[in-house]
């Protein structure tokens, strides 16, 4: 009898134990790793110098000289160097009357370049990859950009396919999301993400400055990444990805025709940039982080920031101080330890660094990242991550946060974890990274083209080429 009761009270103790035991260890097979990634550095023809900046805006016949006074003080604002890169069709003066094979041939340029370096240094075959995602915003073409992927790499036939457009510059940390669902469905997976922009079909050649903004700000770029759920490769894993929030404003008007592709009065298609960009960016931004604040703070901290909160309300000195500006009183330095920011301009960085109380240290791979490389969309967080990791910053147990915008409007941001000391091997930033950051970041637009201020608009005449 005795035994009977020992084995009623036994048998229950350990089912709930091996319940447990399952669960742990089906987690474990959810979790997702970056094994590696490779940013893409386009060839030094493909430079985008001073002078041939000038060359090309010299060569758009719609602007007049309110509108190079306007470009002018944007790209000498704008925090973008000399070393930046362009789509073959600037170079071949073809901008105003791109082909459907521009804008391809830029893509697949990129794709068989980062991805065959990705899978060599990797040591996966093709036919190991069982997810790809690839997400190009500007560029949608039958057979899509992935098939074209699939195809020159003959990968299975049962792989699990997506193509994203339409995105945005927050793209990339999307096609993370899809990667990390499937990873919490199936195991054993090796999924290949892909995220770049085309910019051989989408130069603006008319003269609206909500629009032409544009071509100053956008850079050639692309990143190819792969990631797994296998745990028998967490020990060749780089990162580990710990959360990741999506925030999506676009049921509100004001955000949602901010930041938009469209025509002007005349016809000319363009990416337009309004003046409700930074609110809607700031209101974005705060609701992304009301979201992950509490995944990546510790306890300590949002105690401290709900004590803080309350002493203020009761003592009615929020009103003014708080209330009406952008800085958090949370310290997202106790629980971050490097900071991947968007590089969407100089004004976007610097806001950042505002709210979450940044200093230059914490800056500096997004400054740097926006003056090599530019903006290149979806893939500017990987630059960012990439320098950092040049830098040597990067250590075992630290943690990143990836902050992103695009269109819509859209925040998204994650948090990894370093799982092993990196060594920085085929990064794109090794062969000038003992430059940066340079004494001056102050690019020389105005020095070579100032005199443009000087000018008076009833006699002013386009200089010669």
């Amino acid at each position: 009898m005795e035994h009977l009761i020992l084995v009623l009270y036994v048998v229950p103790v350990f089912y709930f134990l091996f319940l447990v035991w399952k669960w742990v260890d089906a987690k474990r097979d959810q979790e997702c790793y970056i094994l590696d990634y490779q940013l893409y550095k386009p060839t030094e023809d493909r430079m985008l110098n001073t002078e041939f900046c000038g060359e090309i805006i010299k060569r758009t016949k719609n602007l007049g000289l309110l509108e190079y006074q306007f470009l002018l003080k944007a790209i000498v604002s704008s925090g973008i160097g000399e070393q930046t890169y362009g789509p073959r069709i600037m170079f071949s003066g073809r901008e105003d009357n791109p082909t459907l094979q521009d804008g391809i041939s830029e893509m697949e340029e990129f794709f068989f370049d980062s991805i065959s370096k990705l899978l060599a240094r990797s040591g996966i075959f093709p036919s190991q990859i069982d997810v790809l995602v690839v997400n190009v915003s500007m560029l949608s073409v039958v057979p899509s950009l992935a098939a074209r992927i699939i195809n020159r790499y003959k990968l299975r036939n049962d792989i699990k396919v997506f193509n994203l457009t339409g995105m945005g510059c927050s793209a990339s940390l999307i096609s993370v999301d899809i990667v990390r669902y499937l990873f919490k469905s199936y195991k054993n997976l090796n999924a290949l993400v892909v995220t770049s922009e085309s910019l051989s079909p989408n130069w603006y050649s008319g003269n609206d400055r909500s629009m032409i903004l544009a071509n100053c700000l956008f850079r050639t770029g692309g990143c190819a990444i792969l990631l797994t759920n296998k745990r028998a490769m967490k020990h060749k894993a780089m990162f580990k990805l710990k959360c990741l929030v999506r925030t999506h404003n676009g049921a509100r008007d004001d955000s949602y025709g901010c930041c938009i592709q469209k025509e002007d009065e005349h016809g000319r298609v363009g990416f337009y940039l309004g003046k409700t960009l930074p609110k809607a960016a700031t209101r974005a931004f705060v609701d992304n982080l009301r979201v992950i604040s509490p995944k990546i703070l510790p306890m300590r901290e949002l105690l401290r920031f709900l004590v803080v909160s309350f002493a203020r309300k009761m003592c009615h000195s929020s009103n003014k101080s708080t209330a009406g500006g952008t800085k958090t009183m949370l310290n997202f330095k106790t629980g971050v330890n490097h900071f991947c920011i968007h590089t969407g301009g100089k004004a976007v960085i610097d806001g950042i660094g505002v709210s979450l109380d940044l200093s230059e240290y914490d800056l500096e791979p997004a400054r740097m990242t926006l003056h090599r490389f530019g903006n290149t969309s979806a893939s500017s967080l990987w630059y960012v991550l990439g320098y950092m990791e040049a830098k040597k910053r990067l250590k075992k147990g630290d943690t990143v946060l990836m902050i992103s915008f695009g269109a819509g409007f859209k925040c998204n941001s994650c948090m990894w974890e370093v799982v092993r000391d990196l060594q920085s091997n085929g990064n794109v930033w090794n062969e000038c990274i003992d430059a940066y950051p340079p004494e001056s970041l102050t690019n020389p637009f105005m020095e070579k083209y100032g005199w443009i201020n000087q000018e008076d608009l009833s006699t002013f005449k386009i200089p010669d080429q």
